[in-house]
């Protein structure tokens, strides 16, 4: 591609050199870079693109946007501009077509209930005989095809690459999972949104944002200065929870039009009627001008508001009541999300990905609500993250369980047991009493604790002292394949530990 089209709309300082030649390729790795390529040196979270601006050259690229003040050769083509994280967001539009005006886009936005959202919405939209694809926590997918999840939005350049390759696959309609480091990053600015879900705002990522309101702000800004440039127009171009204190605050103070939903009289879409169990959901949805019946498989008072939401943007879409309720009741199960291990010992075990307190305090509610016995819960904190929210987790868990086992999640870096420690910080020692784990027997009237380290002897004495009836909640890492000590990725998932330890013991249904 020629330069001079590559670099249109870019807010340039300075260009020195050929501003004429022809790009081979984009990049803002230097490792990536090949001969006539264009780098992009941005700064990242660990390391500053500036630092590999040699490197790149070396490797071939002629070309070199940045923002830091550099010296170059004459050999190459130097643009500065004044943000060059923005900067890529329009090259890699410019560079792959502006992919985003080709397809209805989707962002779902919150701190809990993205992923359950998307794979709900995919249901409907893949009921209705639409081409869709997903970008999320869990995986990249369209058309069969599935990809690693590095980030749970892509960087800007992978971003428009990716969607470049679902519209010229036939995809039609793109759900994207955005996070908040996504928006304050600019890695969607560039992208042509159609419509934007926002589920609940609680507290994680603080490590990043520092407060809840720079939280708030991240996402906020998605609905003020990214959402409004669509130019592709529906009914309404955000579905609200209005029942969260956040949702609020985006309808008090964003001008575009929204559809809300949640449990209040006033809501456009709320449940008449509903009955919760740990088979599934029974609702009456009502829609604007109508109400769908629907009988799904996921569990909990949570899973409804999120079905509420796929339900609105389905809506909006223009999809019908009879293909939502078909779309959302075909869908079984979201990895890792309440996700059901199967156990002939009589007892229920779930494994999801709650990793906040806000996450685990709603799934512990939910399960109270459906228990018949005792409620076993299995959880840890990850390492160099928000350290903040570790005694609220203890509190949480230790709360809503009969026994709480305190273990390791991810600690990287630090020290399992410093960050067990910080966790225990948060139980209430008037109330819950810490317990030996040669000593774990109890009633459903009392409320005690452990720590086991170790993450699968963990799970092996939670389904040790597991009786008939019982609800064995393992929580924090959810679909996840890995568990990182120190700088290492080692294989381990909670649903594969469970069913080997059921085989074991001859209980694997």
């Amino acid at each position: 591609m020629k330069l001079v089209r590559l670099i249109e709309g870019l807010n340039t300082v300075n260009i020195s050199g050929d501003a004429s030649g022809e790009v081979s390729g984009l990049c803002f790795s230097a490792d990536k870079c090949e001969k006539d390529s264009l780098f992009v040196a941005i700064q990242g979270l660990k390391n500053d693109g500036h630092d590999f601006i040699e490197e790149a050259i070396s490797r071939g690229a002629k070309f070199i946007v940045y923002e830091k003040d550099r010296q170059f050769s004459s050999s190459v083509t130097s643009i500065r501009v004044s943000d060059s994280r923005r900067a890529l967001g329009i090259l890699a539009k410019n560079y792959f077509g502006n992919p985003s005006a080709d397809v209805t886009l989707i962002a779902v936005m919150g701190t809990n209930g993205k992923t359950t959202i998307s794979y709900l919405l995919e249901s409907v939209l893949k009921e209705a005989g639409l081409k869709c694809g997903v970008l999320g926590t869990i995986n990249y997918r369209y058309n069969d095809k599935t990809y690693t999840a590095p980030n749970t939005t892509p960087e800007s350049y992978e971003m428009q690459k990716i969607l470049r390759a679902m519209t010229d696959d036939g995809v039609t309609h793109v759900i994207a999972e955005v996070s908040s480091h996504a928006v304050d990053l600019k890695r969607i600015d560039d992208c042509d949104f159609d419509l934007g879900i926002f589920t609940n705002l609680t507290r994680d990522h603080l490590d990043y944002h520092l407060t809840m309101e720079n939280y708030f702000q991240a996402k906020k800004r998605f609905f003020v200065e990214i959402l409004p440039k669509s130019r592709k127009m529906y009914s309404q171009k955000m579905i609200i929870n209005a029942d969260d204190q956040w949702g609020q605050k985006i309808l008090e103070e964003v001008s575009l039009p929204a559809l809300t939903y949640g449990m209040k009289s006033n809501c456009a879409i709320r449940p008449a009627s509903y009955k919760l169990s740990l088979t599934g959901i029974e609702a009456e949805i009502d829609l604007p001008g109508g109400t769908v019946s629907i009988a799904s498989p996921l569990i909990g008072k949570f899973n409804l508001y999120n079905i509420m939401a796929a339900a609105g943007a389905a809506f909006i879409l223009q999809i019908s009541p009879p293909i939502i309720k078909k779309g959302i009741e075909k869908l079984s199960n979201i990895p890792g999300r309440l996700e059901v291990v199967a156990s002939a010992g009589g007892f229920n075990i779930f494994v999801d990905y709650a990793h906040t307190d806000d996450a685990l305090r709603r799934v512990l509610q939910s399960l109270q609500e459906l228990k018949k016995k005792r409620i076993i819960t299995v959880f840890g904190c990850g390492g160099n993250r928000d350290r903040g929210k570790r005694t609220l987790m203890g509190e949480a868990a230790t709360g809503y369980s009969n026994l709480t086992i305190i273990t390791s999640d991810n600690p990287r870096m630090e020290d399992p047991l410093d960050i067990i420690a910080e966790i225990e910080a948060g139980v209430d020692k008037n109330k819950i009493k810490k317990a030996e784990i040669s000593n774990l027997k109890f009633n459903g009237d009392v409320r005690i604790y452990t720590v086991v380290p170790e993450r699968r002897k963990a799970i092996e004495e939670a389904i040790n002292v597991a009786e008939k009836e019982d609800i064995i909640l393992i929580a924090g890492k959810g679909h996840e394949d890995y568990q990182i000590l120190g700088t290492q990725k080692i294989p381990f998932d909670d649903r594969v530990v469970v069913k080997q330890i059921l085989k074991e013991r001859g209980q694997l249904q």
